[in-house]
C-alpha cells in the first residue's frame, strides 16, 4: 500500500516538474545503465529526463518504462532548477563514457549472424521463401523479433565453395558455381526488412579449394564473385580462408584477389574472417592489420569463434598486436573488428539465442563497446557482434529452429543495444 501511494505521489510530483518552465537538475546524475540494478530512491537520468526509483529496479526496467521509475522532470544541467537531483546510492553508479541507451559506450554498427541454411552450409537444397513457408517458419525471428523489428541488421550465407564458382559449375547442386539455395529469392527474404545481406566463401570445409583456386586464377574468381554479389543483389562479399600456413604463391592470390575484386564497382562491402585472436591465421592477420585495413582494402574483419568461448584477451590481441612476433603483427582499429560468438552449444542453443539476461554477449558488451585503442584508430569499441550461426551449422550442432528460435536471445540484444537497422555509415577511425 506504502508503495502504491508513493507512486501516486511522485507520478504527480513528476509531471509537474515536467511542465514547461520546471526543469530538474541533472548535472549529478549518473546515466541510467542497463547493466545496473538499482534501489528504491535511486536517481539516474536517460535521454534528458530525470527518473527515480520507487522500488527496487532490475536490469529489465528501463525508465521510460514506467514503474517502478517515475520521471522527475527534464533536465536542465546548467543548475536553474525548481528541484536539486540526489546523488544514487552505491548500487547504482553510472557507466563512464557511455550513451544514454545501446549500452554503456559506442553504440555498436554490426549485430549479425552467419546463416547456414537448412543443409549444414551448403546451401544445396532450394527453399521456398513464401509468407508461412519452410523458409519463413525457419527464419522467421531473424526479421521479426516479437514486434516487428528485424533480431539482425546483417546475415552472411555461407558458405561459396571457390574452385565450384572459378569453374561456373552447373549440376544438382550447384548453378553456374552458386549453391541452388542461394537465391535472390533469399536475399530479398532479408532485405526486405532492412537487413543487410552479405555471402561468405570458404569456411574450414572448403579451405582446400580456396588454396587450389589461389594458386590457379585469383582475379578470375574475384571476377566471379564480384558477378555474384551483383546477380544476387547482395551488399558484400566475405573472405573465409583458413589457411594458417599459406604459401608464397596462394598469399600473391589472395592479394590479387583483394585487388581485383576492389578495382570492379557495385561489390559493396569487403570483408574477411581471422581468428578469435593473433596466434591462428597469423600471415592474413599481419597483412590485414598492415595494409587491407589502414589503407581501405577491406572493410573490417571478423574475429571468428574458437573451438570453445571466446575470450576478451583473445579479442584484445587484435588491438594490441603481436609485437613478439617475427614479422610483427601490428594492432588493428577496434572500429575495424567485429568479434564472434556462438548460438549453440553442442545439441542445445545457448543463452545467446534463447535467454540474453544470462548471455555472454550482455556479460562481454561493456568490454565490447569500451576497448580502447592500442595504435591503431581513435575510437572506443568493437564495431559489434557476429553470431555462428543460424538455422543448421552441422550435424553436430542443434539448429536455431522453433521451439529454439533466438528471439529471446538476439532478438532482445538488439533492442538492448539499439542496434542500427538499417546498418548506417561504419566508423572510419
Amino acid at each position: 500500500m506504502l508503495k502504491n501511494v508513493t507512486a501516486v505521489i511522485l507520478t504527480c510530483l513528476g509531471i509537474f516538474l515536467a511542465v514547461p518552465g520546471f526543469a530538474f537538475d541533472c548535472s549529478g546524475l549518473p546515466e541510467w545503465s542497463r547493466q545496473t540494478s538499482y534501489q528504491a530512491g535511486d536517481q539516474v537520468q536517460l535521454n534528458g529526463t530525470a527518473y527515480e526509483a520507487i522500488a527496487p529496479a532490475t536490469t529489465k526496467n528501463q525508465p521510460t518504462k514506467g514503474d517502478p521509475w517515475v520521471v522527475l522532470g527534464a533536465c536542465d544541467t546548467g543548475g536553474s532548477s525548481s528541484s536539486s537531483g540526489g546523488s544514487s546510492s552505491s548500487s547504482s553508479s553510472g557507466s563512464s563514457g557511455g550513451s544514454s541507451s545501446g549500452g554503456s559506450g559506442t553504440p555498436m554498427s554490426i549485430y549479425g549472424v552467419w546463416h547456414c541454411g537448412n543443409h549444414y552450409c551448403d546451401w544445396s537444397q532450394p527453399r521456398d521463401t513464401a509468407p508461412g513457408a519452410e523458409f519463413d517458419q525457419a527464419n522467421h525471428w531473424i526479421i521479426d523479433r516479437g514486434d516487428g523489428t528485424p533480431s539482425v541488421n546483417l546475415v552472411i550465407l555461407s558458405f561459396l565453395e571457390p574452385m565450384k564458382l572459378l569453374n561456373q559449375t552447373t549440376d544438382e547442386n550447384f548453378l553456374n558455381g552458386i549453391p541452388r539455395g542461394m537465391t535472390s529469392d533469399v536475399v530479398d527474404y532479408f532485405k526486405a526488412h532492412g537487413i543487410r545481406v552479405m555471402v561468405s566463401m570458404g569456411g574450414l570445409t572448403y579451405t582446400d579449394a580456396w588454396d587450389t583456386a589461389l594458386v590457379t586464377d585469383a582475379e578470375g574468381l574475384a571476377m566471379a564473385s564480384h558477378q555474384a554479389v551483383l546477380d544476387l543483389g547482395l551488399d558484400g562479399f566475405e573472405i573465409d580462408w583458413e589457411n594458417g600456413t599459406p604459401s608464397a604463391d596462394q598469399l600473391a592470390g589472395i592479394e590479387t584477389f583483394i585487388d581485383t575484386y576492389r578495382s570492379l564497382s557495385g561489390g559493396g562491402v569487403l570483408t574477411m574472417d581471422l581468428a578469435v585472436g593473433n596466434r591462428y591465421l597469423q600471415e592474413l592477420s599481419r597483412r590485414a592489420s598492415a595494409d587491407w585495413l589502414p589503407n581501405g582494402k577491406l572493410d573490417y574483419i571478423n574475429a571468428m569463434v574458437p573451438r570453445g568461448e571466446p575470450t576478451t584477451d583473445q579479442w584484445q590481441e587484435h588491438v594490441d598486436g603481436k609485437f613478439n612476433y617475427n614479422p610483427p603483427i601490428l594492432p588493428k582499429a577496434p572500429a575495424k573488428v567485429a568479434v564472434s560468438m556462438w548460438l549453440t552449444d553442442g545439441n542445445q542453443p545457448n543463452e545467446n539465442c534463447v535467454d540474453f539476461l544470462n548471455s555472454t554477449q550482455l556479460a562481454k558488451g561493456e568490454f565490447v563497446q569500451n576497448v580502447q585503442p592500442n595504435g591503431a584508430g581513435s575510437s572506443n569499441g568493437f564495431l559489434g557482434y557476429m553470431f555462428w550461426a543460424a538455422e543448421c551449422p552441422s550435424t553436430r550442432n542443434a539448429c536455431t529452429l522453433p521451439p529454439n528460435s533466438c528471439e529471446s536471445g538476439m532478438g532482445t540484444g538488439a533492442e538492448y543495444f539499439d542496434i542500427p537497422i538499417p546498418i548506417g555509415t561504419l566508423r572510419q577511425d
